[in-house]
């Protein structure tokens, strides 16, 4: 399983340098750019058969060790090594990034962003085929300095992805992004260098066996600082999260469901993987300041969406999924900050249940705003006063979908966005030994109004968006779900609903590693 894993990392990486060789495509321009984008769909898919052929193989009888290992010395004068596996928490989120960067091929087949000056086809499939690489790698590797670089191999593709795809003021959201996250990145790489060198390894299986000893507790502190800053703009928490909403309101439809669906993990996962088991002392001392901003990223996020789904707010479609994922990532943070199973649980649930929900909304906003020519709410409300023109009325199964997907984001019980916010909330009732149980019954009770606020919020989406007048005909230049969106859709309402009504199938794979991650409480 180890050369299946291998081959899962190499092959998006080597379908990327595939896009650079002009002969493998023609002359022809335009059959040029066709023949890179079935490419990109052959790469991806096969990525994605590699990703279920691991998933078989996997034991999930023992879904705490680590499995299909790959362990070679790299760099030996830095004790560097090339350090791959997949466990538990890990498998789920190579599956949901394999899965995502496959809709989205498939989707782009027939939805590539052609404005003027806009690079071909074969520059974005290069780019797509780049970021699957190192977003797979970032879930995969197991040592600190190779998950800093696969971690930021991202940022150079969704910076073009963005700046070069993009919509309106792309130029300034792509910058704003990346000047983020390297900010970020940077002092999280100085965070590394103090643990691995204090620890004398940078192995991170290794130092999730020693659980911190040999640190000393200023040490773990310093070093959940640093590191967990880059991983809080990534993930992102509040305050580090303003640079999301121009992301997301600029990207194209493929650029918000990879950063939505798969690099907003990136950063909760390191958050699991590397600081609960490493710096055991540092998480404890600073977990109740990281469920603090967690919860008011989840307050401040649901208010942003009312405000723009009021009348006359001119909210676009994007922006308010944009700040629906800070309020949604507050509550993966707030499992987190838990330092409890039942907690870190929730929040490696919430991932993938975000990851699914929200890839699904933002390719419905897209296929409204390619329809349309506009994700604003207010003209799209308005297509509905008196004509039957809202999408009930002129696409009945678009406008079925953008209600499921809402009411699945709101945590709906029975769909997959109910049990990750359940369980951190359970989480939070009864903290780890040695946190303030009282000030998490506090936590607790403001993310339980998040919810409430969140219900308000998709509600009033769904009610200015889809509903018009039945009596009226609807309008025939409003096309419906096409055969091509539903090949890229129907995955993920088909994995809500499982992951919704058989959540052990998620919840059982990780339970084991996370309980070994937290010391074997």
């Amino acid at each position: 399983m180890n050369a299946v894993l291998i081959a899962l990392l190499l092959l998006p990486l080597v379908g990327a340098a595939a896009t650079l060789l002009p002969a493998l495509f023609g002359q022809d321009e335009q059959s040029a750019g066709r023949r890179a984008l079935y490419l990109g769909v052959a790469v991806t898919g096969g990525t994605l058969l590699l990703a279920i052929a691991l998933a078989a193989g996997f034991d999930r009888g023992h879904s705490a060790r680590m499995q299909a290992v790959t362990d070679v010395s790299w760099i030996p004068a830095l004790n560097v090594r090339l350090h791959l596996g997949v466990d538990g928490i890990s498998l789920p989120l190579l599956l949901l990034t394999t899965l995502l960067t496959f809709l989205c091929a498939i989707y782009s087949l027939r939805r590539l962003p052609d404005a003027p000056g806009t690079p071909g086809p074969r520059a974005y499939t290069g780019l797509l085929l780049l970021l699957e690489s190192g977003m797979l790698g970032t879930f995969a590797v197991l040592d600190l300095l190779l998950f800093f670089l696969a971690f930021e191999v991202v940022l150079i593709p969704m910076y073009f992805l963005i700046a070069r795809w993009g919509g309106e003021n792309r130029g300034p959201a792509a910058t704003r992004f990346i000047l983020y996250t390297l900010l970020g990145s940077a002092i999280m790489l100085l965070g590394f260098l103090l643990l691995g060198l204090h620890a004398g390894t940078f192995d991170m299986t290794a130092l999730a066996q020693r659980h911190g000893r040999g640190l000393s507790h200023t040490t773990q502190v310093l070093a959940v600082l640093a590191i967990g800053l880059g991983l809080a703009v990534k993930a992102p928490m509040w305050p580090f999260h303003s640079w999301l909403p121009d992301a997301h309101t600029a990207a194209p439809t493929t650029g918000s469901v990879l950063l939505a669906g798969v690099l907003l993990k990136m950063g909760t996962y390191g958050f699991v993987r590397i600081l609960l088991p490493s710096a055991p002392g540092g998480m404890a001392t600073l977990a109740p300041y990281l469920a603090a901003f967690a919860v008011v990223g989840i307050i401040y996020g649901s208010l942003a969406c009312l405000a723009l789904v009021r009348p006359g707010a001119k909210g676009d479609l994007k922006r308010i999924i944009a700040y629906s994922s800070v309020g949604h990532m507050g509550f993966v943070l707030l499992g987190i900050a838990t330092l409890t199973p039942t907690g870190v649980n929730g929040a490696l649930f919430a991932n993938i249940a975000h990851g699914l929900v929200t890839g699904l909304l933002f390719f419905l906003v897209g296929a409204i705003k390619d329809r349309h020519g506009t994700a604003d709410l207010d003209r799209l409300a308005a297509l509905g006063k008196g004509s039957g023109a809202a999408l009930y009325g002129r696409a009945p199964r678009l406008g079925g979908l953008l209600a499921f997907a809402a009411v699945a984001s709101l945590g709906l019980p029975g769909l997959a966005g109910f049990w990750g916010e359940l369980l951190a909330m359970f989480g939070s009732f009864q903290p780890a030994a040695g946190l303030s149980r009282p000030t998490y019954l506090v936590f607790m009770a403001l993310a339980g109004l998040g919810t409430l606020l969140t219900a308000g919020y998709l509600l009033g989406v769904v009610r200015r968006v889809c509903m018009g007048d039945p009596a009226a005909a609807p309008a025939a230049d409003f096309s419906d779900v096409q055969t091509y969106e539903l090949a890229a859709w129907t995955p993920l309402v088909a994995l809500t609903l499982v992951a919704g009504l058989w959540p052990a199938v998620l919840l059982g794979l990780s339970n084991p590693a996370v309980k070994a991650l937290l010391g074997g409480s």
